[in-house]
């Protein structure tokens, strides 16, 4: 079966001081352990703000680096996953309701691509 890396961006202006809500994290949990048990997640991950990054660009002959935040971008990679669907259209579904379970006040959105294989 193929597989599917999904990436998450998200502005971090709309994610709340104080986390996500605690209703949010019982359904996140409950579609992470169904999409586990289901044999599709093969694994995920959030990252740390922004502020805390680096970015290495290579151009004209040279690698510069720009310290976080990236202030220059509306949207960063908040998180990824790496799931094993029967194709894209099975993968989309799963990162629809991973997109479900959050937050009205959040603004996040799930690009989903299938890894080349071999």
């Amino acid at each position: 079966m193929p597989r599917f890396l999904t990436l998450i961006t998200l502005d971090e202006r709309t994610i709340p001081a104080e986390g996500h809500s605690p209703e949010m994290g019982e359904r996140m949990g409950a579609l992470l352990e169904e999409i586990t048990k289901a044999g599709v997640m093969l694994d995920t991950g959030g990252l740390t703000p922004s502020a805390e990054g680096t970015r290495l660009t290579w151009s004209k002959g040279k690698i510069t680096h720009t310290d976080g935040p990236f202030t220059e971008t509306k949207e960063v990679v908040g998180g990824y996953s790496i799931c094993q669907a029967k194709d894209m259209a099975e993968a989309v579904e799963w990162s629809k309701r991973f997109l479900l379970v959050h937050d009205e006040h959040w603004t996040v959105t799930a690009e989903v691509r299938q890894i080349v294989e071999g």
